[in-house]
């Protein structure tokens, strides 16, 4: 008879589960079922509101820059109609600038009291130049080029903006080309593109183009062909001014750095243009009749120009320059000129040849392959910091995240560090 044995397992194959609670757990009751959904449903909130919040942050410099072209078509057609029924194009910048400088005043002192830097000689004097490129050279030759042409033709002129833009950055190393890389082609491709439709649309006229508004059309203002005009005079003044407008935003990128206070900036801008064209006018005009304005368009052309065309066009173009450079806001000008086309027909009588469609399509082609382009600059992958291996200019977005070894003082990265503290520019690694 076998004697019984007992057999232990070994210590490696002992069940080590905790004991589990017998007692019966209790159901949740019907308040904690709804708090619990109440949760889910605000967590699901917030990530809708997050996305959409997120895509308007995206869209949000495209759409300033839409309205800031339509508000720039007004102007010109404004301007225009204003000019040709007798009004000085002196008088009108320097109420122009005083209107858009009373405008800014008080929403620059409320809400920029506590971020405005301090007001140095070098800042002012950068304002003293800006008012001199905008305010003086680029309005006075863009009003007298308009006046003896038309405003659909000083539209499309000034497309060649994006062009001198993007020359003058290249050579201010304010914008990198590397030539061999799809979104620089794209970029110097876009801007040919747009200087070359605007061409045509100057050189080629074609039959003229009979639209269903032009047979209705309110002929405010008596329509004159801009072939009797002077051309090479008007064209000479518009491009001059173009040189000033493109060298205007160039400078304006670099001061909103230094001053990053756009409404303040904008203000002070206005008001140096102010002083320094009621200047111009007292030496230009000697007789008083010409301050005098009424209830009509010489009153509606100030206004509108002072508050849309000067004052919230210099904070919107200070704001977007902060992120995503002046190459970015010219290359919007050529929505301009279609839509001066299409108001100047309505409005002043102007006729649509068919080169001015073929250039518009041209220009709109370029106008998407500058931002496409520029686009680009912001998600382009950020090489390696290397000791000997200088940074690209327009290497954007880069977090902190991707430098994971100390910054030293006077390196590379550290300059990217406080790039990246300030505004997102990283043009400030060239200082």
């Amino acid at each position: 008879m076998g004697r019984a044995t007992l057999e232990i397992d070994p210590p490696h194959q002992l069940s080590t589960c905790p004991p589990q609670d017998s007692r019966p757990k209790p159901l949740p009751n019907a308040a904690t079922v709804a708090v619990v959904e109440l949760r889910e449903r605000e967590m699901g909130d917030q990530t809708c509101c997050g996305m959409l919040h997120l895509g308007l942050k995206k869209a949000m410099p495209y759409l300033l820059m839409v309205g800031l072209q339509c508000g720039s078509a007004g102007m010109y057609i404004i301007s225009d109609a204003t000019l040709k029924q007798g009004m000085s194009r002196y008088v009108l910048i320097v109420y122009r600038n005083a209107i858009a400088a009373i405008s800014l005043a008080p929403f620059a002192f409320f809400f920029e009291r506590q971020i405005r830097p301090e007001m140095t000689v070098s800042i002012f004097l950068k304002i003293m130049v800006l008012a001199i490129l905008e305010p003086i050279l680029d309005q006075n030759l863009t009003y007298l080029g308009m006046n003896l042409t038309s405003a659909s033709f000083a539209s499309a002129i000034m497309n060649a903006v994006p062009a001198v833009t993007f020359v003058l950055a290249v050579i201010l190393r304010l914008e990198q080309v590397k030539i061999k890389e799809v979104r620089s082609q794209a970029k110097v491709m876009g801007t040919l593109l747009t200087f070359a439709g605007a061409l045509i649309m100057t050189i080629y006229k074609g039959p003229i183009i009979n639209f269903i508004w032009s047979q209705k059309a309110s002929h405010l203002v008596q329509s004159n062909d801009p072939s009797d005009k002077h051309w090479l005079t008007g064209t000479f003044c518009i491009l001059v001014g173009c040189f000033a407008w493109a060298s205007f935003f160039i400078l304006q990128s670099i001061t909103v750095k230094k001053y990053p206070a756009e409404l303040s900036l904008a203000f002070w801008i206005c008001l140096m243009g102010t002083v320094q064209s009621a200047a111009l006018t007292l030496v230009a005009e000697h007789h008083p009749g010409i301050w005098a304005i009424g209830w009509n368009s010489r009153l509606l052309a100030p206004v509108y120009t002072g508050i849309i065309s000067s004052g919230i066009t210099y904070y919107v173009q200070g704001l977007v320059m902060k992120t995503r450079g002046p190459v970015f806001v010219t290359a919007f000008n050529p929505l301009c000129m279609i839509i001066v086309s299409v108001l100047g027909s309505v409005i002043l009588a102007e006729k649509i040849h068919l080169g001015s469609i073929i250039g518009a399509i041209i220009i709109a082609i370029g106008l998407y392959a500058v931002v496409w382009g520029k686009g680009k600059d912001r998600i382009s992958p950020v090489q390696p910091l290397t000791d000997g291996k200088k940074v690209g200019v327009e290497e954007l977005p880069i977090s902190t995240a991707d430098i994971t070894k100390p910054a030293e003082e006077g390196t590379e990265i550290h300059k990217l560090v406080e790039a990246l503290d300030g505004p997102m520019n990283i043009l400030n690694l060239h200082k």
